[in-house]
């Protein structure tokens, strides 16, 4: 039965399950009913399988069985998986499910009409690619005849692209593909017209490999149109990916058209987009003829193994994890002073044109430590190619500029190793031995490495050391392809910061400014898989850039769960609001326009303050008079008073006006956009004036320590209460003073008639749910004020991270928690959060824009 089974299988996989039925219908009715059974239950085992939900549009059923033994396309890239790039068996049966669900999704290409558009959602450097070569693979399997890529908007990644297709599909099965592109050239104009090369090729697939640049994608639509009138692609499902889709793709009056007028060639086609940095994607007006993925949308899990921005530089705490949560990243980040970044790029576009670097100290540490850390690598048997990034500028004058110095340095270095320059061997020990133990190898499972062991090789990795200077202009380029591992210092620009994969990267000299999250978190090469040397990475940039990079991991966690959650409530792409968390200096993203706004709802949520300016009086002082006033009238209009002897104090029914007060007169630091006040009491004005009226009445709780044990009080009009305890980061403090954490997850329920150890015993959802089955809290919000001794010193416990807070005056924290529930986000009460008016320098966009409107052939 098996053998003939999967005859059926092949065949009901290409024409669908019901004209299978109808072919085979000469067998006995029992055993086509035993086919249809075993078909229908490899679906099903496809659909439920990996990862458990996905977004969907409503009624859309995944149809795929899964790969098939007979298959020709997966099963040599499977086996490809195993034997030469020695993924074990777990890990290429993960890549199967998660793949097999990406196809299984998209529409059923038996239909005789249809257009798939979806959204798949990686990792930077997390295995994308090889993801969307599993889903060409089974796409042809089950009768895609033509795969266009679309990859990014330079030459290199689409080299790279076009040479990992090679070797990982091409080559694999010579008679069964038929490339339109090379590693060497780029989609030109056919001798062979489409309608000729498609029938004479019908046995097979056709593979183009082509860049996201307007003078290519016209040249492609032109040689696909005749085909297209001539009826050609009626029976011939076509699949485009969409390489780093939310760039380019998205809002540009060049390549956005270009790609929608290839999607109207063909009357059965999968639009698959694929990207690490989704704003925005989720941000295309979902009513336009445009690419908004209102197919699917699925989530990669994050790979074993992968470090990625919260790996690096950790998160703030987000809804639902409990407070102290440890999320501050290994110790890998080195500080790169402000008062030395204009040695190292220009101050404007003038001074581009005759800037020479300086090798700073940080920049001097960084070159070398790279060194040694390579060095290291080989000491532990690992050979393989090893690369620093260098990337401070994306003007390519800048980039020339740094080549003498960095071979200076390097020849320099060289001299002194040969001369046994003790002093400089002292210096390398020192450096190593205290990197090594701020990130110990142990920790990963590695070995040490005595500086004793490694400093023998550090002669010929010095002396092996390449400087490639890698732009859009030059025509050296970080080439891995070579049979003998290299050793460089990569310096460059966009090349650099999309998509392209830098073998080896141990450390990273990072100095460029950006405007919007996307931009940023792409520029991030350090992320990805660092087998053998995870404790080895380390990264050099401005204390700003790394409080960036720490918010943009609590935005994509927040993402991530936003999805996650709305994949378990079975919603489709059109009912969600994506949530992404505002920035005060950065954009979301670039592509959201003057007309654009990104929504964050308030509802279920609880916010709170934990950035202070500790030295600033009147800050401090207008807050503290704004809680004392809110306080004082609240008991004058005849709030109800609920002493709970515990140093907490909780007033009841306080009037909406009060709280709208209290919000514009108290200051929230301005990096805490979460809790803009103004966002706040617009949320609140709307909720007041919605049908079913809510947060027209409020309680506010003060949560003090008891008098008799406060290390000193203050006065909240009539009342005196004793300061709590918060002490500071370390390495925060003055304009910025960081708490990271103000209140507990039972404060949520300060006003329900539960005991903070009953709160405590429950989760944050329960807690939430607990507030919505409140007949009267259901529609009254929180206010929760926090006197915070002005001293407050650290436990014991967190004398490594933290110091005392040592503010001018006494500090009151502030904390809002909303009623509603998950169900809110969807039914749009959202806050408008518009970022229109934030700067961007347009210098930043200027390759990128040569880059999609040149005429280039290659």
């Amino acid at each position: 039965m098996e053998a003939f089974f999967s005859v059926f299988a092949e065949y009901a996989a290409r024409h669908g399950l019901e004209n299978a039925l109808k072919m085979f219908n000469r067998i006995p009715a029992d055993e086509l009913e035993e086919y249809r059974s075993e078909y229908q239950a490899r679906v099903n085992s496809v659909q439920i399988g990996y990862p458990p939900k996905i977004l969907s549009a409503p009624g859309h059923k995944a149809w795929y069985p899964g790969p098939l033994d007979q298959d020709r396309y997966w099963p040599p890239f499977s086996d490809y998986l195993k034997a030469e790039r020695g993924w074990p068996k777990d890990r290429v049966e993960l890549l199967d499910e998660a793949s097999s669900k990406i196809v299984a999704f998209t529409k059923d290409p038996s239909q005789e009409s249809f257009l798939t558009k979806a959204l798949v959602v990686g990792h930077v450097q997390s295995g994308k690619t090889t993801n969307f070569t599993a889903v060409i693979a089974k796409s042809a399997d089950v009768a895609y005849r033509l795969v266009i890529v679309l990859s990014g908007i330079h030459n290199g990644l689409r080299q790279q692209t076009q040479e990992r297709l090679q070797e990982q599909l091409l080559g694999l099965r010579e008679d069964a593909w038929f490339p339109l592109t090379s590693s060497e050239k780029d989609f030109q104009n056919q001798t062979v017209k489409a309608t000729a090369y498609l029938q004479q090729h019908s046995g097979g697939t056709v593979l183009c490999v082509v860049k996201k640049n307007q003078a290519v994608l016209k040249k492609l639509y032109a040689w696909l149109k005749p085909a297209s009138d001539a009826g050609v692609f009626t029976n011939i499902p076509v699949l485009i990916v969409d390489d780093e889709a939310d760039q380019a793709s998205v809002a540009t009056k060049t390549i956005n058209p270009q790609i929608l007028k290839l999607l109207k060639l063909f009357q059965r086609c999968t639009y698959l987009g694929y990207t690490a940095t989704p704003f925005a994607n989720v941000l295309i007006d979902p009513a336009a003829d445009d690419l908004y993925p209102e197919t699917f949308i699925l989530n990669l899990p994050r790979p074993d193994g992968y470090f990625g921005t919260e790996r690096i530089f950790g998160r703030d705490a987000v809804e639902g994890e409990a407070s102290g949560t440890d999320l501050d990243g290994n110790d890998m980040v080195r500080i790169v002073p402000d008062d030395t970044v204009d040695l190292l790029r220009p101050g404007s576009r003038k001074a581009a044109e005759h800037f020479t670097p300086s090798i700073t100290a940080e920049l001097r540490d960084a070159v070398r430590y790279f060194w040694l850390a390579t060095a290291a690598r080989r000491c532990r048997g690992d050979r393989d190619h090893s690369t620093m990034l260098v990337h401070t500028s994306m003007k390519t004058s800048v980039h020339e500029s740094y080549r003498e110095p960095l071979e200076t340095l390097r020849d320099v270095t060289l001299a002194a190793l040969d001369a046994q320059d003790d002093e400089l061997l002292k210096v390398l020990q020192e450096q190593w031995e205290g990197e090594s133990r701020k990130v110990p190898a142990a920790q990963f499972g590695n070995r040490y490495i005595p500086f004793a062991e490694l400093a023998p090789q550090l002669r010929d990795v010095i002396g092996g050391t390449r400087i490639v200077l890698d732009n859009y202009r030059s025509r050296e380029r970080l080439d891995y392809s070579a049979s003998e591992p290299i050793t460089a210092i990569a310096v460059g620009g966009n090349t650099l910061s999309r998509g392209l994969t830098l073998e080896g990267l141990i450390v990273s000299f990072f100095v460029r400014s950006a405007t919007t999250y996307d931009t940023l978190l792409q520029m991030g090469r350090w992320f990805g898989f660092r087998p053998g040397y995870e404790d080895l990475p380390r990264i050099w940039m401005t204390d700003q850039l790394r409080s960036w990079f720490r918010h943009l991991a609590t935005v994509e966690h927040e993402i991530r769960l936003d999805i996650e959650r709305y994949e378990e409530q079975d919603l489709s792409p059109r009912e969600v609001g994506v949530r992404i968390r505002t920035h005060p200096v950065l954009n979301v993203t670039r592509k959201m326009g003057a007309s654009r706004t990104a929504y964050a709802s308030y509802g279920g949520r609880r916010v709170q303050t934990r950035y202070f300016r500790e030295c600033d009086s009147k800050w401090l002082s207008d807050n503290a008079e704004a809680a004392q006033d809110l306080v004082e009238h609240a008991l004058a209009s005849g709030a109800v008073k609920e002493d709970r002897g515990d140093g907490e104090i909780l007033l009841r029914d306080v009037d909406v006006q009060l709280v709208l007060e209290f919000l514009e007169r108290y200051h929230v630091h301005e990096d805490s956009a979460d809790l803009d006040p103004r966002l706040v009491a617009s949320y609140i004005l709307k909720e007041n004036n919605r049908d079913q009226r809510s947060l027209l009445t409020w309680n506010v709780a003060i949560m003090g320590r008891p008098l008799d044990v406060a290390e000193s009080t203050v006065e909240l009009g009539p009342l005196r209460v004793g300061v709590i305890n918060r002490s500071k980061l370390r390495g925060t403090g003055g304009v910025k003073a960081d708490i990271k954490t103000l209140m507990s997850k039972e404060h949520r329920v300060a006003d329900l008639r539960i005991s903070a150890a009953e709160a405590r015993a429950q989760s944050e959802s329960a807690l939430v749910e607990l507030r919505e089955r409140d007949s009267e809290l259901r529609e009254r919000g929180l206010l929760l004020l926090y006197p915070i001794d002005k001293a407050s010193k650290p436990d014991a416990a967190n004398e490594r991270t933290r110091v005392p807070l040592e503010a001018n005056d006494h500090v009151m924290g502030l904390a809002l928690v909303f009623p509603g529930n998950a169900a809110d986000k969807v039914a749009n009460r959202y806050v408008e959060v518009n970022t229109s008016n934030e700067a961007v320098d347009p210098s930043e966009y200027e390759d990128q824009q040569a880059a999609l409107t040149a005429d280039d052939d290659l």
